[in-house]
């Protein structure tokens, strides 16, 4: 029998994918109904005015900065590609409609599967920031004329970007699952950072860029500002071919992966682990299954890598100065909120039914939770860091004081809101699946908005107090900030320490 994709296969799986989403909609009440659909109108809202706003308010043409935008440009389009990359191979190709316990009673095809991911992807705010971007630096270079002609191709490499991603997602993720494909891929990782790393410290990295294939899309925007009909509308032919056919293509390695052992995961579910001693207090003990349950699980390692290295490496690239890597500890601990934090207790599972009868007391583990989630935060804050600092070069005493503080804020803003909605909202969810998220896709969209506003802000702020030269404002601000979270964590332990509300958790984590 031919395995061979066929057009029968994909609008079977469109229509499959279609009744998946319909049953999760079906378990939403009409409150979340409601707010589902303000999210969609707000997001909808956001990139209109992102391809409006600039056009208008940007003043007469030709605009300052008009030519080193366009110059950028196509590196902001490459720059997108790999961020869907990154962002597919981390998450294993995609995000679960049906996650993997619950889809066991439904035949759900590898096709079905891709769909969705592909569908998913785009709930995603450094996605969603990197789309805007796109958008709103052509709109403000070329003003209001003939606006929806050089806007269309930009969406449309968007599309084509993010579905290219997924086929090199599934491929990785096919790698990884072969008989030795851990050490495969991690040799991959390896050969393209050290490749990387070269580029940058030779200066070959800018000559590169410049001769990449992304400077295509340059021509195809200013030829639909130009009003050269003829080779804009070949132009946008070739990338709705493109698009069509990446997403047909991506249901290929889909498949392939699918269809292989998991080994990552069944290695760690199956593993013999030591017996250690017992730990001297009950603190250490719950410190103890918290960070094991981190370290087991596939989908927090992975991201935890990604999350630390990432971020480093664009600031790498990009040579930033002092002033501006104070944004760089805000977006980590957002991102590290969201491997497991904005729905910590998710992390226990079906142990949490378990872990909730030991003979310890409430605050404790509550105590436990926040200290190793201010530990994943801290360390992936100054692994990112240490990367920048290779290229930004020895700090200055109130730029270091400055990052310093910056990254106890943020880290102290993000477990306070984190244990909030853990309480709040709890969902539940199997973090052993690699392509597991700790809430709802949608949920997880509106929380990584909410986060890496807050985050922001307070990096700018803390840039704008170091160009200020003032270290005893930067600490002032600093007690300040960490006293208004850690009123807030307080708050959150004591709903923890309710019976009612602990209990009220642990069923829906456990259910």
């Amino acid at each position: 029998m031919s395995t061979a994709l066929s057009s029968t296969e994909l609008r079977r799986s469109v229509a499959d994918l279609g009744s998946l989403l319909a049953f999760r909609r079906s378990g939403l009440d009409d409150r979340a109904r409601r707010r589902l659909r303000i999210v969609g109108l707000v997001v909808l809202g956001l990139t209109v005015l992102a391809i409006v706003v600039p056009a208008y308010a940007g003043g007469p043409t030709p605009r300052p900065h008009s030519g080193g935008i366009l110059a950028l440009f196509p590196s902001m389009c490459l720059g997108f590609l790999m961020l869907a990359c990154f962002s597919a191979v981390a998450s294993a190709g995609g995000r679960e409609v049906v996650p993997r316990d619950q889809a066991v009673a439904f035949p759900v095809s590898s096709t079905t599967d891709h769909l969705g991911a592909l569908l998913l992807a785009p709930l995603n705010i450094a996605w969603l920031v990197q789309s805007w971007a796109l958008l709103g630096a052509m709109s403000y270079a070329f003003g209001p004329t003939r606006l929806l002609a050089y806007e269309l191709p930009i969406l449309l490499w968007v599309v084509c970007a993010t579905a290219l991603a997924q086929v090199v997602g599934w491929a990785a993720e096919g790698v990884r699952r072969g008989r030795h494909g851990i050490a495969a891929f991690r040799a991959i990782v390896l050969t393209l950072g050290a490749v990387m790393v070269v580029l940058v410290v030779t200066a070959r990295l800018t000559p590169l860029l410049d001769r990449s294939p992304t400077k295509l899309m340059l021509t195809e925007v200013m030829a639909g500002d130009e009003g050269h009909w003829t080779g804009w509308a070949s132009g946008i032919a070739l990338l709705v071919l493109l698009a069509v056919a990446a997403v047909a293509l991506g249901a290929l390695p889909a498949r392939w992966a699918l269809g292989r052992p998991m080994r990552e995961e069944l290695r760690l579910e199956s593993g013999h682990q030591r017996v250690r001693a017992n730990p001297g207090s009950d603190l250490a003990m719950m410190l103890r299954i918290d960070r094991t349950a981190i370290w087991r699980s596939v989908p927090l390692r992975r991201g935890l890598t990604v999350l630390a290295v990432m971020p480093g490496a664009v600031a790498l690239a990009g040579d930033l100065e002092w002033r501006m890597v104070t944004v760089l500890p805000g977006l980590v601990a957002s991102g590290g909120a969201l491997l497991f934090g904005v729905n910590t207790w998710c992390l226990d599972g079906r142990g949490a039914l378990w872990r909730d009868s030991l003979p310890v007391a409430p605050r404790v583990a509550f105590t436990s939770r926040v200290v190793v989630l201010f530990e994943v935060l801290v360390v992936s804050a100054l692994v990112t860091l240490g990367l920048a600092a290779l290229r930004a070069g020895v700090p200055s005493p109130v730029e270091l004081a400055a990052v310093a503080c910056t990254t106890l804020v943020v880290a102290a803003q993000v477990i306070s809101a984190s244990m909030r909605w853990s309480i709040a909202r709890p969902f539940s969810a199997d973090l052993r699946s690699a392509r597991a998220t700790p809430a709802p896709p949608v949920v997880m969209a509106g929380y990584s908005a909410r986060l890496a506003i807050v985050t922001t802000c307070t990096g700018l702020v803390y840039s704008g107090l170091a160009q200020l030269g003032e270290p005893s404002l930067i600490v002032s601000v600093t007690v300040m900030l960490l006293v208004v979270s850690a009123m807030r964590i307080m708050q959150s332990r004591a709903h923890w320490e309710d019976p009612v509300t602990r209990a009220r958790v642990v069923a829906v984590v456990a259910g």
